[in-house]
């Protein structure tokens, strides 16, 4: 029998060692190729994914690299609109107040009772028809003394009269014979400067009768003025008298009766700011808009001008007269003005989705042959949906609306063009 010699264990036999180790050998040899079999499967997964993770990413680099040139290549198709030139007038709306095209306050003039009353609030009047009748009977009496004076003073320069033409005839008799001296000096003296006084007596006569006749003239006036007649067309507004009431005449503290309006006629007054009044004169059309009538307009015409703007404010005062023959309009309501200017400089019209904002100040983006150029412009006025542009561009250029924010000078677009109305 064999032994093996060993420093740590008894001798032992061979056969017998290799039966007690040989299944942990067994064990131990399984395990390593385990460890091997998966270190293998873990280097194939690996190189796989490395494999796949290459194609992937050239396959981006490709993606990527054909869309940086789709990207340099592609040429953006964007809204574009002409630029149109503006009309020849400019039409301005404003907000406005009616107005009566005459308004007057009726005093009385005469002192008394109110006899009669035929008008009243809201009544339409007629020139010449008779409002108040007052009654005034002092004033009668003082006609008639003022009458019966002036018959008096009359018949006294008929008296004068009759004595300057006595006196007349007796200088006429007298004045030859004093010439060939039958008659004394003396006496032609008397017979001359008798006449002269007879003759200022016929003066003062006169002018007695013809201050008379002036007194009587007013009395006579002031018996009109009984009768409150309306002094124009228009319809009453206020009334401040009835029947009985006791009315005094006096130039500082008259009792007020009536108000009455003319508003056959409306008249409205617009205050139009300065960049907007140059070209503002009489006759220019106007179309006056009532918000409660929103289905119907008033035309009219511009009537009379400031001709000096406000200088606080910088606007131009402006008349505007509405017909109004079929009562529909009241004075002192709300509307607005719309006037149709003269334009005095062209201008252009620009869409303001066009319009660029930034720091270099307010632009717009021409296309020319497929090309955008950038160019900057000086806006006259804001109109909302377009603005009126001084300079910049010109008739028929095309705009690009709603710019892209990536949009430089020399940028290659295709335009379309879109119809719209400026």
């Amino acid at each position: 029998m064999n032994y093996v010699e060993s420093f740590d264990q008894p001798h032992v036999p061979v056969t017998a060692r290799a039966a007690e180790v040989s299944p942990i050998h067994r064990q131990d040899k399984r395990r390593r190729w385990g460890g091997r079999l998966l270190g293998l499967g873990v280097l194939l997964v690996l190189v796989t994914a490395l494999g796949l993770g290459a194609r992937r990413y050239d396959s981006q680099q490709q993606a990527a690299m054909a869309a940086a040139q789709q990207r340099r290549d592609f040429v953006p198709t964007l809204r574009v609109a002409a630029v149109r030139a503006s009309n020849d007038t400019v039409v301005v709306s404003l907000p406005a107040t009616t107005s009566a095209f005459a308004t007057a306050n009726i005093f009385a003039r005469a002192s008394g009772y109110i006899e009669k009353r035929n008008v009243d609030i809201g009544d339409r009047v007629t020139e010449g028809q008779l409002l108040v009748a007052i009654v005034a009977p002092e004033l009668d009496h003082q006609i008639s003394q003022a009458e019966a004076t002036l018959k008096q003073l009359e018949a006294t320069v008929r008296q004068a009269e009759a004595n300057m033409e006595l006196a007349r005839v007796t200088w006429q008799r007298d004045s030859p014979l004093v010439d060939k001296g039958w008659v004394t000096p003396q006496q032609g003296d008397t017979d001359r400067l008798t006449l002269q006084a007879r003759e200022a007596a016929v003066g003062i006569a006169q002018a007695n009768v013809a201050s008379q006749r002036a007194l009587l003239q007013v009395l006579r006036q002031q018996k009109a003025y009984q009768r409150v007649i309306a002094p124009f067309d228009g319809v009453i507004t206020r009334r401040n008298v009835d029947v009985g009431a006791l009315v005094q005449a006096d130039a500082t503290s008259g009792t007020f009766m009536f108000t009455i309006m003319q508003s056959n006629v409306i008249r409205t007054q617009v205050n139009v700011p300065q960049d907007q009044a140059f070209g503002l004169a009489p006759g220019v059309d106007a179309v006056m808009h009532m918000p409660e009538i929103p289905d119907r307009t008033f035309p009219g015409t511009v009537t009379r001008i400031a001709e000096a703007l406000e200088p606080g404010t910088r606007t131009l005062l402006t008349e505007v007269d509405i017909p109004n023959p079929d009562g529909v309009l009241s004075p002192g309501t709300y509307c607005t003005i719309e006037l149709h200017i003269p334009r005095k400089t062209p201008s252009l019209l620009v869409p303001a989705d066009a319009v660029i904002f930034n720091s270099n100040g307010s632009q717009v983006a021409v296309v020319e042959n497929g090309v955008a150029h950038i160019r900057k412009i000086s806006i006259a006025r804001d109109l909302g949906a377009q603005v009126e542009v001084r300079e910049g561009v010109k008739p028929d250029d095309q705009v690009i609306l709603n710019p892209p924010i990536n949009l430089v000078e020399g940028s290659r677009v295709q335009p379309r063009l879109e119809a719209r109305k400026l």
